[in-house]
């Protein structure tokens, strides 16, 4: 059992969904982005999604690539990351974390995969969400990750269909990360009356707790997504306030509204 199969057994007993939310590591900076990383446990948050940040992004939209180079400007990495996750570990041991992002900054780090993956687990990470690694190269860090005792998420999207979608869950485990549009993040709302068949048909599929996002920003849009999935993710509309320079208390209340949103559904 990891962190992240913990978290959802709990919310089970409770009748609650999942809220998770994500947020780009040094952004604005290090020590900003610690605060906020910090107090969102007591606003409400069950798992963290924590931005690696990358030059070269695919399935982000405009709010969190200018999260990503605001990061690297401010020197941000998968090593600097690491050392902030381990800043919040002397704090939090029980909150889960996934590190969200691209194989390349993995790949191209000192040491690679695997020095990477021992770098992780020591640094208190749950789990990956790796956008770039298709089913077919599973072997480059989805299994070993696995062996590592961590847990590889993967998305799927309104265009996997029934073929695709054994591949698609084989060898994962956590939870499922269902993409509710086709688009970037921070593009189009999502609709739970067309969320919750694809839901239902991808649970079947994994066996695992699904969890949807992309187009939530709102705690009326997080509450309908938790009535038919088993959380429900909020990035962008988090990302922007951080990025307009909002103070850290008005950005977790903003949280504290979706999580309460979200455990409502």
């Amino acid at each position: 059992m990891t962190r992240i199969d913990d978290t959802f057994a709990r919310l089970r007993t409770q009748g609650r969904k999942a809220f998770v939310t994500y947020m780009m590591a040094s952004d604005p900076d290090e020590a900003t982005a610690l605060q906020i990383m910090r107090g969102l446990p007591e606003a409400g948050v069950d798992i963290i999604e924590l931005g690696m940040p990358f030059t070269d992004p695919m399935a982000d939209g405009p709010t969190i690539q200018a999260a990503g180079q605001r990061a690297l400007a401010q020197g941000g990495s998968v090593t600097r990351t690491l050392a902030m996750l381990r800043e919040f570990r002397k704090q939090d041991d029980t909150t889960p974390v996934v590190l969200m992002g691209y194989y390349n900054p993995i790949y191209a780090r000192a040491g690679g995969v695997e020095q990477f993956l021992r770098d992780a687990k020591e640094a208190g990470v749950d789990g990956l969400i790796v956008v770039d690694l298709p089913p077919e190269e599973d072997e480059e860090l989805c299994i070993p990750a696995t062996r590592a005792g961590l847990d590889f998420i993967r998305l799927a999207t309104p265009t996997t269909d029934d073929r695709r979608l054994p591949a698609v869950v084989r060898n994962i485990s956590g939870f499922v990360y269902y993409v509710s549009v086709t688009g970037i993040t921070g593009g189009a709302a999502a609709n739970a009356a067309e969320v919750a068949p694809e839901v239902e048909r991808i649970r079947s599929a994994a066996n695992l707790p699904v969890v949807v996002g992309f187009g939530i920003s709102t705690p009326e849009a997080a509450e309908q997504i938790a009535r038919v999935a088993d959380g429900c993710v909020v990035g962008s509309a988090i990302v922007k306030r951080i990025g307009e320079g909002r103070p850290v208390a008005e950005i977790l209340d903003f949280v504290r509204d979706l999580a309460a949103g979200a455990h409502r559904g």
